[in-house]
């Protein structure tokens, strides 16, 4: 690796490390503080970042991809789908009114005609990267403002293929030669180049559907979670080189395929792998950002640069909020919407660069639009702070409530539920819960038996658990209850101490083989036990006192009672199972477990006296 590359990585990483911190302290967004570290390590302040920091910024513009793909992991195609409608008459009708807009202002101020447009059609688009990342900050994804600002953005990363197709048109470019480096679809005819996003799609859904989850499960059977990690970057990798060798966007192509994995088995896998490359890139990309602001253009001409971006940050503002009434949103939801999107996006990076290699624009009018870029995208986490304490009080919201059940980026479910390890024990819990119309979230590391358990309709997923990543993508932040069924007791153990320690909130329910685990589990805190041995033993005692005669309620009952009466005496030998009086303690204990049947025994008939009998036990077990 260059030295020199290097160590620019090493300055923009201290930088995000020190000012994030330290802008969250005062209640900003990390975007903020990644973008104040930048200018600070930038030319105009410390003067740290030297020619690296351009191939810096290239390289993590690949966190975008990554983000996107995410974001198509978490949205199913049947979602997708059903999004249509939003994505097109939210997104389409921004960029088409925004560009019109924007190019009659700058023609009225005697803008060249294609530069105007030029300009118009990049600062259409908005930034997907500091958009998301502020509304999961703030955890208001699911309001109506936070799906309408996704649907937009889906309909913006799409509009970058045309434009970059429109873009030559208007420079009226052509191609000298037919190098290498041509793009495949550029040596078809025109209108064959017009149909490139249905190539793509069609593209991707093949390889999704073909390719990508075979070759996901022949890498998962190794049982190595380093190769599942090459894998993952592998593909999306893949993906954005195969877009841009037929000349769409690799963002847009990352994100189909993401959804084109959503209903593969590996998409909390895929998750819990790429999510800490993602932010890491994402946190450098914003750092790089504010490192390429030219302070010194902006200071050669700021009533120009700083009019320019107020302009832009104003019509904006006005088309989202116009498309927000015209579709009836709240007022409270339609101002969050407009401040969250108005501004310029990471994708106008691309666009100005495509322009000045075509010569639509000059090198120092390329710097100023540059610093409008950067000045709008800085501006908008103050932006959303202003509309949050300013603006939302005065509608007496709340920003992060909304219907659960509306939520487009989460499972249909909410992920309530968590089932760890799918075998014998853990398919009949699912089984049973599913039955009653519960569908939890189910995680196995067998991935043959996690293919065939989804082609029965089984909603599991392939992953280890043991992972604490792997337990956050698969929502343990916002799940209920957690039931582990491993075989290995000590993955139980290792599992339920971890979520002990960073989901407390969590309710578990744990499979235990025999009375020492359940001494060992007790002993660790878990109250919701449950010995395969002790069950299937009862129900045979059940069954062979039945075969001598007795009634069947009867053999039951007395099965139940048994039952409590057996919780009640491992919770007490747990306690003193390290203690000198173990040997005592269970000799008392078999006494006492004796002497309770017997009693039982004798008051079968008294009603009363065994229920409220069984009622003490049920509580002594809980307690």
């Amino acid at each position: 690796m260059d030295s020199n590359f290097a160590m620019t990585t090493l300055i923009f990483l201290g930088a995000a490390i020190i000012m994030v911190p330290l802008v969250r302290k005062l209640g900003l967004s990390s975007v903020v503080g990644y973008i104040l570290g930048g200018i600070i390590i930038g030319p105009f302040v410390l003067k740290l970042t030297g020619n690296e920091a351009d191939n810096i910024m290239h390289a993590t513009e690949f966190g975008v991809v990554m983000l996107l793909f995410l974001v198509g992991l978490e949205l199913e195609p049947k979602k997708f789908w059903g999004m249509r409608k939003k994505i097109v008459g939210l997104g389409l009708t921004q960029v088409v009114l925004t560009t019109l807009i924007l190019f009659a202002i700058f023609y009225v101020l005697n803008w060249r005609p294609d530069r105007a447009l030029t300009i118009a059609l990049c600062f259409s688009l908005s930034s997907t990267a500091i958009v998301l990342q502020t509304l999961q900050e703030k955890n208001i994804f699911n309001t109506v403002a936070g799906e309408a600002s996704f649907s937009t953005l889906l309909m913006q990363d799409i509009a970058v293929i045309p434009i970059l197709a429109i873009l030559p048109i208007v420079a009226n470019y052509k191609p000298k030669d037919e190098s290498a480096g041509t793009l495949f679809l550029q040596r078809f005819p025109e209108w064959v180049q017009s149909f490139s996003v249905i190539f793509g799609v069609v593209i991707l859904i093949g390889l999704g559907r073909y390719v990508f989850v075979p070759f996901l499960r022949y890498v998962s059977k190794s049982g190595m979670n380093e190769l599942l990690t090459a894998s993952s970057l592998f593909l999306i990798l893949g993906v954005s080189e195969l877009m841009i060798l037929v000349g769409l966007s690799p963002a847009l192509g990352a994100f189909i395929a993401g959804v084109m994995l959503a209903n593969s088995e590996f998409r909390h896998e895929l998750e819990s792998h790429i999510d800490p490359f993602k932010g890491l890139l994402l946190a450098v990309f914003f750092v790089s950002v504010g490192s390429t602001i030219n302070f010194n253009v902006i200071m050669q001409s700021p009533a120009f640069i700083f009019g320019t971006a107020a302009i832009v940050l104003i019509v904006k503002f006005i088309v989202l909020f116009g498309i927000g009434k015209f579709h009836k949103m709240t007022n409270d939801q339609n101002f969050l919407y407009a401040f969250a999107l108005s501004q310029v996006g990471e994708f106008a990076f691309v666009l100005l660069n495509y322009s000045s290699n075509l010569v639509l624009i000059d090198t120092v009018f390329h710097s100023q639009m540059l610093a409008v870029v950067a000045i709008t995208m800085f501006a908008t986490p103050f932006l959303l702070i202003l509309n949050e304490r300013l603006i939302a009080p005065n509608f007496n919201i709340k920003l992060s409530e909304d219907k659960e059940n509306d939520s487009l980026t989460q499972d249909i479910d909410q992920r309530k539920i968590i089932i760890v390890g799918f075998g014998h024990f853990g398919s009949t819990v699912g089984r049973l819960l599913r039955a009653n119309k519960i569908k939890p979230t189910v995680l196995d590391h067998d991935s043959n038996r996690v293919r065939i358990l989804r082609s029965y309709g089984f909603k599991v997923y392939y992953g280890d658990a043991r992972r604490l990543q792997m337990l956050k993508t698969a929502g343990a932040e916002n799940a209920d209850i957690l039931v582990l069924c491993l075989d290995k007791p000590e993955d139980n153990l290792y599992i339920s101490e971890m979520v002990r320690e960073n989901f407390p909130h969590l309710k578990m329910f744990v499979r235990a083989k025999n009375r020492n685990d359940a001494f060992t589990f007790i002993n660790n805190g878990i109250d919701n036990i449950y010995r395969e041995t002790l069950g299937t033993a009862v129900n045979m005692a059940v069954d062979i006192l039945q075969t001598t005669g007795m009634r069947k309620y009867a053999a039951r009952r007395m099965a139940k009672r048994f039952t409590l009466i057996d919780k009640e005496v491992v919770r007490k030998l747990a306690k003193s199972q390290v203690s000198d009086d173990f040997t005592f303690t269970t000799r008392d204990a078999l006494k006492r477990e004796s002497e309770l049947l017997a009693l039982d025994n004798l008051n079968f008939d008294d009603t009363k006296f065994q229920e409220k009998e069984e009622d003490d036990l049920c509580d002594k077990s809980l307690n």
